[in-house]
């Protein structure tokens, strides 16, 4: 009996990535990662570089479904758990139609300290019928960092938003010696080692599970306090 194809919600970043490559590890049937590209802030989903989801998709070799939510008013919205209901409409809307279509065994998630993300997929994998796989949920930070390093993950920081974090971390890759550093600015300013908080955004430029790592030109946008990375120009390197 075949098995229900799983999807992965999938933004490029190292935690999705971490995830979508745990599940692949485990057996699951992964045949499908899906990919929301929010307009604007987001307390939902990861927002800088997910057009380079599409390369990295190419690499590892699945199909990508892209999602485009059209911007809602958010001075419209009462409070910020409003807002996480509506942003999980469109991405559920777009699973359902999957489910309706080849069924949906199962959903790869990659948070790890964040109810107010966990709970809501959480509860549209049941609406759904699904199983729901977080391999990061409630992992040491640290522990995690370092089983992506080990695993051969290569790690680019694209965007930054705290203290302690300047216009020298844009671009740079996450090693052994940054997560060193990270965890000093842990100690000095409660900066989150994986940047759950949106302190820092990734991308995930080569790994095991990717068949060729992406090259990136780009240019740095730093306003004193918070800057990210344009992307000018991406490909992936023949190997």
């Amino acid at each position: 009996m075949t098995e229900t194809p799983w999807v992965s919600l999938f933004s490029g970043g190292k935690d999705s990535s971490w995830a979508l490559y745990r599940a692949l590890e485990a057996g699951h049937p992964v045949e499908r990662l899906v990919t929301v590209h929010p307009e604007g802030d987001s307390y939902m989903y990861h927002v800088p570089a997910t057009d380079l989801a599409a390369l990295a998709a190419e690499s590892i070799g699945i199909p990508l479904l892209n999602v485009r939510p059209e911007a809602f008013d958010t001075e419209a919205v009462t409070d910020v758990g409003e807002q996480g209901d509506r942003e999980i409409q469109p991405l559920e809307r777009a699973l359902e139609a999957l489910s309706e279509e080849h069924g949906i065994g199962g959903v790869t998630a990659g948070a790890v300290e964040s109810d107010y993300q966990n709970s809501r997929v959480a509860a549209m994998c049941d609406r759904l019928g699904a199983e729901l796989f977080a391999p990061l949920w409630h992992h040491p930070p640290a522990s995690l960092a370092r089983s992506m390093l080990d695993a051969g993950f290569e790690i680019r920081i694209v965007q930054v938003a705290a203290a302690g974090l300047d216009e020298s971390w844009l671009g740079r890759t996450l090693d052994e010696q940054a997560l060193h550093e990270l965890q000093a600015l842990n100690d000095r300013y409660g900066v989150h080692v994986l940047g759950e908080g949106g302190e820092f955004e990734t991308i995930v430029t080569d790994g095991p599970h990717m068949d060729a790592p992406i090259e990136l030109e780009h240019d740095t946008q730093w306003d004193g306090q918070r800057g990210r990375l344009r992307v000018t120009d991406a490909w992936l390197r023949e190997t």
